[in-house]
């Protein structure tokens, strides 16, 4: 069965929205790119998805962008070539590497968990909260980011119930960012 890993980064306040003022740098993009590379695929609700396919997408020049420092090449080729995964019930078709997700969000989750493989990726804010709170996630990584948003979607809002998290993994970086690492605590019979 493959771990569901739940990868974000996020500010100290909780704030997890992409202009929150969480700027990349070449450690964390080294970081993404060995997150996205152990994965088996990548799994995204529509809002995440079309996002990341508009930054990360090789353009059909078959040329990145201008805007790209070099060391954000490794990344977008990682993520370009990924499998992905798309949970939407408004999109008819998703390309990209994509295979459109329907149905029920846990039975649909669950069936992609059972395939044999090292483990799927979900990113994003929406899906991971709804997955989390059917059990399905089997690990939450958050890069804390040293930055105060102040205001945006935060981390994991809405959960109906508490989740207790042990930590397995930490990673300081040199911008002052911290990468945690932290698996559900299971109930004990």
């Amino acid at each position: 069965m493959r771990p569901l890993r739940y990868s974000i980064n996020v500010t100290l306040d909780g704030c997890c929205h992409h202009e929150a003022g969480l700027l990349p740098d070449e450690e964390s993009m080294h970081y993404w790119t060995a997150e996205i590379e152990r994965a088996d695929a990548l799994l995204y609700g529509r809002v995440t998805y079309e996002m990341m396919e508009s930054a990360w997408r090789k353009p059909a020049t078959g040329s990145w962008p201008d805007w790209m420092a070099e060391w954000d090449i490794p990344f977008a080729e990682a993520i370009d070539r990924a499998k992905k995964y798309v949970v939407s019930s408004t999109l008819s078709e998703v390309d990209w590497n994509a295979e459109l997700v329907r149905g029920e969000v846990g039975p649909a989750v669950r069936r992609l968990k059972e395939q044999p493989g090292e483990g799927l990726l979900v990113g994003g804010v929406a899906l991971p909260s709804a997955l989390a709170d059917l059990g399905l996630i089997d690990e939450y990584e958050f890069v804390v980011q040293p930055v105060l948003a102040g205001h945006g979607p935060t981390l994991l809002a809405g959960l109906r119930e508490r989740i207790q998290l042990e930590p397995v993994d930490r990673r300081e970086f040199r911008s002052g960012a911290v990468a945690q690492r932290y698996r559900p605590m299971r109930a004990t019979a």
